[in-house]
């Protein structure tokens, strides 16, 4: 029912949105008409984070025309270190503040050594990185306020040049560390955690469910408004024949009123009630859509009406009018932010459901006991999504290592990549290596459906090489062994 090409989307979607909000890092920029002390304490707070940024492992180097920033080796990226770096890395900002403090970036090259073995000498580093359990971005904020306090600014070549600068001032010093730490509790301070990450998943896949429910619905729903609408006629002030003697088969299909009085649909109904009579705007435009149809007209002229012709229209009315109506799109659109997106999918399943219930008339089957599509297959699929999920957020780091390994000496510039397409590749790595029942031919045609569908023109076609390049990559070092 939910299938595994609905999942993955819905993985992506959810950890488009958190990994987001995880990555982005706000720099403060300078107040207006700042004083010695504030100008000072901007300048020296840009250096502090360059500082951060180079203890990490990060380089900056100038050309003529550019400013590139390289990541750490790949067996040192994606430390638990090093995430608040990696985000401040990906600012657009960055670049232009590099610029403004070429001298800084330079003169620190020399100290590297010093400040470095330092830094992961200390106790506080020592102790941070022994620590078995996951560590949260808040515990690596905490981290880099104490280094840069106890380790990195009492280093003499540090103070040195902090001391140089000829607007240096006592309080600006003390408000430039203040900035610093506020920018890493900012960054620290996620909107969206993962428990609430994960919630949205399971809501997600839920609402998807939902959509499907609603679909069939609608279809009932636009039954009753049509036998409703003929009520209405017969009883106008000046009705005519046809008013008086409808044609009443369209609103006596025996396919929507096994739907109505089918045990799954009346048990989901009791859980999650669903109505569209409360959108009466789009089921009268529905129905003007649906009796203005050829579809309709022949089938209210055939005099023969059995379950099988019952169901055979709402096959047609429902794939050929409904679900690529304006109307449709613009009434979900105002029940749930999923709904467009998982409309393609779920309406595939509620026409199989109409030929389920034509195939139940066909051989005999008793229509009561027909069971409606479970909201997954398998124990495997309800646990798929998840799982995809906490494996790419506990791995992001090294896949994204991963991907920039790939990405060095090509064509393509990872500062210029669509996040979205980033996102596709370290989910897809994660199934590539966490999911061996999974063909990798069949990770890389999902992915790149899913490029294709949610990220640039030219994603699906760089999601398909890269992927490839990785897979040849993982088995020439023997970390991927499936076909």
């Amino acid at each position: 029912m939910i299938n595994r090409i609905l999942i993955r989307m819905k993985v992506v979607q959810i950890l488009y949105s958190y990994l987001l909000t995880r990555s982005r890092f706000d720099i403060i920029g300078l107040p207006d008409a700042p004083s010695r002390d504030k100008r000072f304490a901007h300048s020296l707070y840009n250096e502090l984070l360059l500082l951060l940024l180079d203890n990490s492992g990060y380089r900056v180097a100038f050309t003529d025309d550019n400013v590139r920033v390289s990541a750490p080796e790949r067996q040192a990226s994606g430390q638990k270190y090093t995430r608040i770096a990696a985000a401040l890395a990906a600012n657009d900002e960055l670049r232009t503040l590099a610029t403004a403090h070429r001298s800084w970036i330079e003169a620190l090259a020399p100290l590297r050594g010093s400040v470095g073995g330092a830094l992961r000498e200390s106790a506080i580093f020592k102790e941070y990185m022994r620590k078995r359990t996951p560590m949260e971005i808040d515990d690596e904020a905490r981290l880099w306020k104490n280094l840069m306090r106890t380790v990195i600014l009492r280093d003499k070549g540090i103070d040195t040049l902090i001391h140089a600068d000829p607007d240096f001032t006592l309080n600006g010093y003390n408000e430039a560390l203040s900035l610093f730490d506020a920018t890493l509790d900012d960054f620290a301070d996620v909107r969206s955690s993962l428990a609430e990450a994960r919630k949205a998943l399971g809501a997600s896949l839920d609402k998807a469910y939902e959509l499907y429910h609603a679909l069939l619905q609608l279809m009932i729903d636009l039954t009753r408004a049509r036998e409703l609408q003929l009520d209405e006629a017969r009883h106008k002030y000046l009705p005519t024949h046809d008013d008086l003697n409808p044609n009443m088969k369209f609103v006596e299909n025996s396919f929507i009123r096994a739907l109505e009085e089918n045990a799954d649909m009346k048990a989901y109904l009791t859980e999650t009630p669903i109505s569209w009579n409360d959108d009466p705007v789009t089921l009268r435009r529905l129905l003007d859509k649906i009796t203005a149809s050829d579809i309709y007209k022949e089938y209210m002229a055939d005099p023969v009406s059995d379950l099988a012709k019952d169901c055979e229209v709402w096959y047609a009315l429902f794939k050929n009018v409904i679900a690529d109506s304006d109307e449709l799109a613009e009434a979900m659109e105002t029940q749930s932010v999923y709904w467009n997106d998982d409309l393609a999918i779920m309406g595939s399943f509620v026409l199989k459901t109409i030929r389920r219930f034509a195939h139940c008339g066909e051989s005999g089957e008793n229509l009561e006991e027909l069971r409606l599509s479970p909201k997954y297959k398998d124990i495997e699929d309800e646990r798929f999504g998840p799982k995809l999920f906490d494996t790419t957020v506990a791995h992001q780091e090294e896949y994204r290592a991963l991907i920039d390994s790939r990405l060095e000496g090509s064509s393509w510039e990872p500062e210029r990549l669509a996040f979205m397409d980033i996102v596709i590749l370290e989910t897809a790595i994660a199934e590539l290596l966490n999911f061996p029942s999974v063909p990798t031919v069949v990770t890389v045609n999902e992915f790149t459906e899913i490029a294709n569908y949610y990220s640039t023109p030219k994603s699906g076609q760089f999601v398909t090489g890269m992927l490839y390049g990785i897979i040849n990559q993982l088995k020439s070092e023997g970390t991927l062994i499936k076909e």
